[in-house]
């Protein structure tokens, strides 16, 4: 095959033709035809021969060039393909490196192979151009819901043609009880759009989350327009769906507006989900009060919020415990979901005895501690006392007020609480010493003797010690195991050691030892010039 003057045009033809089918770019599809050629000319010339291939746009003219460049004598390499100065001075006039000597030599004979590899080239670089174009086109589109038709499955994955492209419907991504055969028009949700070596790789849903939330916002023109927000949503896809949503409008009701009329818009949804049921619920800035509507139909009694945990405790009439949890759970779930906050849900009978629990043990610490009878110990815990530590450094008024205790009795109980937690700190600091604490550890401000005894029981018995740990480690945290919230106990955890607290001795031990410049803790202030006042009062 020779690229003659009888077939220069059918180049141009083919390459719109291509591109036409494909909806690429025609200039891609020359590119790659000249590419083809090129390496066809370079197995004819010489694989080491920098042959470049240039076809004219009007007329299809196939132009064949050798280029030759020039480099310094050293780098010289390539001889077919490089030159030095020297050599360029037959050539050019005044070479220097980095000029190049073009000279055009004839058209090449593509005999069968070299015909199949040129063709190879082409229908690769049409394929690397479809791909990319089908990726600029759907990597803008993720997030968004999109109409298309099953065109087969593939082991329980649906391959749906979305139009200039493919996409995928994953089995654990479909609705349990649907069901799809090919030609079938299908909905759904576009989560993600990755570039892969095999093309752009397009994925669906219709479980998530967002799906029902893009379907309320086609139904609902007051979310589409922003007066209406969902600020939240849980599912358990084909079954039953909670959706938090919140209007910036006073006159517009959010829950009605979802619904509709005798329910038409919920019902829409509803129908496209195949009978998910769903509960529309007020959003609240408040959290429990948002899990207490969350919680609906069930009633709740007592909410506890527990913000440094992200659990929350709720406590329903003992006939609503079934209700509030909901068939195999699903009540709970998807109220914990929908708010982000573990859920403990327990009967007004469990807590009441839990109080009780609490009381007693309160109760029997105070009587063996500081030797009262019983009577005067359930004072103390009725009036709010919880620990020795309390009694010992409140102020007396806080004691007197108490029936029956009078200023010298108020004394003495403060003097029994310190002598016994004086004994107690004696105790600990001497175990610390006896498991290897050092005092760089025993005298750090902040950390009591039992601190340092519940450290060196770990292992840790130095300021270096201590200066590595984690903030975590001390302080404790929640981390999330295959979507389970699981809880991480700190050392000084049981000492009520927050997380800033565990960070700021951490850095202030580092700081001791030198690890850490103190300047580079210090808060930056933009103060050049005097500016900085000027400008904040000006604000």
């Amino acid at each position: 095959m020779a690229i003659t003057s009888a077939n220069q045009l059918e180049l141009l033809q083919t390459a719109e033709a291509v591109a036409r089918e494909k909806m690429i770019d025609p200039t891609l599809v020359v590119e790659a035809m000249e590419e083809s050629l090129a390496r066809a000319a370079k197995s004819r010339y010489g694989s080491e021969m920098d042959i470049r291939v240039k076809i004219d746009r009007k007329t299809g003219r196939a132009t064949f060039t050798r280029v030759r460049t020039v480099v310094e004598d050293e780098e010289l390499e390539n001889y077919q393909a490089e030159m030095t100065v020297e050599q360029a001075k037959q050539y050019l006039e005044n070479p220097a490196v980095g000029d190049q000597f073009v000279e055009e030599v004839p058209p090449v004979e593509m005999g069968r192979i070299a015909a199949q590899s040129a063709k190879q080239v082409i229908l690769q670089k049409v394929r690397e151009a479809e791909r990319d174009r089908q990726y600029e086109e759907f990597k803008d589109r993720a997030g968004t819901i999109i109409n298309g038709v099953v065109k087969r499955e593939e082991y329980g994955n649906v391959i749906v043609d979305i139009g200039r492209g493919e996409g995928i419907l994953r089995r654990n991504e479909k609705i349990g009880r649907e069901a799809y055969r090919p030609n079938d028009r299908i909905r759904c949700f576009i989560k993600d759009v990755r570039r892969e070596t095999r093309g752009p790789q397009i994925f669906l849903s219709r479980t998530a989350p967002e799906f029902m939330a893009e379907l309320f916002k086609m139904e609902v023109p007051e979310i589409y327009d922003g007066i209406i927000e969902i600020k939240a949503v849980a599912r358990d896809p084909g079954s039953r769906a909670k959706i938090g949503v919140v209007s910036y409008d006073g006159s517009i009701d959010p829950v009605g507006a979802c619904v509709g009329m005798r329910g038409s818009r919920v019902q829409a949804v509803v129908n496209e989900l195949q009978g998910e049921k769903i509960d529309i619920i007020p959003w609240n800035e408040d959290m429990p009060t948002f899990l207490v509507n969350a919680l609906q139909p069930a009633e709740v009694s007592k909410v506890v919020l527990d913000e440094d945990a992200e659990r929350i405790e709720v406590v329903v009439p003992d006939e609503q415990l079934s209700l509030a949890i909901g068939r195999r759970g699903q009540n709970v779930r998807l109220a914990s979901q929908l708010t982000g906050l573990d859920i403990d849900i327990m009967t007004e009978e469990e807590e009441s005895k839990r109080r009780q629990a609490e009381f007693e043990e309160r109760t029997k610490l105070f009587m063996d501690s500081l030797d009262l009878d019983e009577f005067f110990a359930q004072l103390l815990v009725a009036e709010g006392f919880t620990n020795l530590e309390e009694v010992a450094y409140v102020e007396i008024d806080e004691l007197t007020v108490i029936d029956g205790v009078d200023d010298e009795t108020a004394e003495e109980l403060q003097a029994r609480a310190r002598d016994v937690l004086e004994a107690q700190a004696q105790a600990a600091l001497d175990s610390a010493r006896a498991l290897g604490a050092e005092d760089s550890l025993i005298d750090f401000e902040g950390l009591t003797p039992q601190m340092v005894e519940a450290l060196a029981k770990d292992g840790i018995k130095t300021l270096e010690d201590f200066a590595t740990c984690a903030d975590w480690e001390l302080a404790g945290g929640w981390t999330t195991v295959d979507g389970q919230r699981v809880k991480d106990d700190g050392l000084l955890e049981p000492f009520d050691v927050g997380l800033e607290e565990a960070q700021t001795m951490v850095m202030t031990a580092r700081v001791l030892l030198g690890w850490v410049d103190p300047t580079e803790l210090e808060p930056e202030t933009d103060d050049e010039d005097g500016d900085s006042e000027d400008e904040t009062e000006e604000a």
